[in-house]
């Protein structure tokens, strides 16, 4: 049995950001979650379909721990990774830093966790562990999934040891803060630069601004690409507003951090980054609630409507990663 003492549970909204919170706190700082999203570069876009997917996926945010590397290499810490096809193994690798008084990050699928309100496969997911006992783990999850939770250890293996779409191999990590770490306020414009490099510069037309385009041309055909309108198209509605977005598929998240950056730096480009991505906020959730209703009532206006709003936020986040990259 071990059990970390001293940690916080927060009113957090997204897995990775509620996790890197809980390990920081642990190493002394402590930073508000918009700021750990937004100094994790956190924000992106991705429209993603294929022959083999029932639905197309919308995403927000980058890939599943880029953002903890980010965050990690943007302050300094040492980001210790294990990784492992051994349940054996896997386990001393959680067992061994919590039983010396640390607290551990796991990416698994969120599935085979007792707790866990929504049954659906996500391998991306990630938590924190600060003990275990003969039969449980002791977690700190999100706000909407109960905050400090528990969990069987028998899920615990299965959901770490899950395969499929976005798993790892049993994957566990730790966070060191340096004796000197580095001063977040002197890595906001950085953070903010590569995040706008990236969403301005897509490799490919599904990511950007260009896969928002993409998403305003290829949503009002949504009801014939559903085999089952009435469930897809709510369950994506739910996936941007609910599923661990922070809302309006990140954009509140990336919005309240320009906004307490605003207040730490003085810059006219921040202030109208902060504006535009204010009105995309509120845009995204309009375009959540419009395809919500095409799904229950199969009136495609409403997937015009939310096209045609697709395509001005296409525009704005544009200009508004246009004005960020000045600073």
């Amino acid at each position: 049995m071990a059990m970390v003492k001293g940690v916080e549970v927060r009113g957090t909204q997204h897995c990775e950001t509620t996790a890197l919170g809980v390990l920081l706190r642990h190493e002394g700082i402590d930073l508000s979650e918009p700021m750990l999203f937004g100094l994790g570069s956190g924000l992106s876009f991705v429209y993603w379909d294929s022959k083999a997917m029932g639905f197309p996926f919308l995403g927000g945010r980058v890939k599943p721990f880029e953002l903890t590397r980010n965050l990690a290499a943007a302050l300094g810490l040492e980001l210790l990774v294990e990784e492992t096809t051994s349940p054996r193994k896997a386990w001393r690798n959680v067992a061994a830093p919590l039983d010396a008084g640390r607290p551990v990050g796991l990416q698994l699928d969120s599935y085979h966790l007792d707790y866990f309100s929504t049954k659906v496969h996500f391998g991306g997911h990630v938590v924190a562990m600060y003990g275990y006992d003969e039969q449980d783990a002791y977690l700190v999850d999100t706000d909407t999934q109960g905050g400090a939770v528990s969990t069987g250890l028998a899920g615990l293996a299965r959901a770490r040891a899950a395969r499929g779409p976005m798993t790892a191999r049993h994957r566990s990590f730790t966070l060191t803060a340096p004796s000197s770490p580095t001063s977040p306020r002197d890595r906001i414009i950085p953070a903010i630069k590569t995040c706008a490099d990236a969403f301005l510069n897509p490799p490919i037309a599904n990511l950007g601004h260009r896969g928002i385009e993409k998403t305003a041309e290829r949503v009002p055909k949504w009801l014939e690409r559903s085999d089952d309108p009435r469930d897809d198209l709510p369950r994506t509605a739910v996936l941007m507003e609910r599923a661990g977005t922070g809302g309006a598929l990140f954009r509140n998240l990336y919005r309240d951090f320009l906004a307490e950056c605003a207040q730490l730096i003085d810059s006219s480009h921040l202030h109208t980054g902060h504006t535009l991505y204010t009105e995309a906020a509120t845009l995204w959730t309009q375009v959540a609630a419009l395809v919500e209703a095409a799904g229950e009532s199969g009136d495609a206006k409403n997937l015009v409507q939310a096209g045609s709003v697709l395509h001005d936020l296409s525009r704005i986040e544009r200009e508004a990663m246009q004005a960020l990259s000045l600073l």
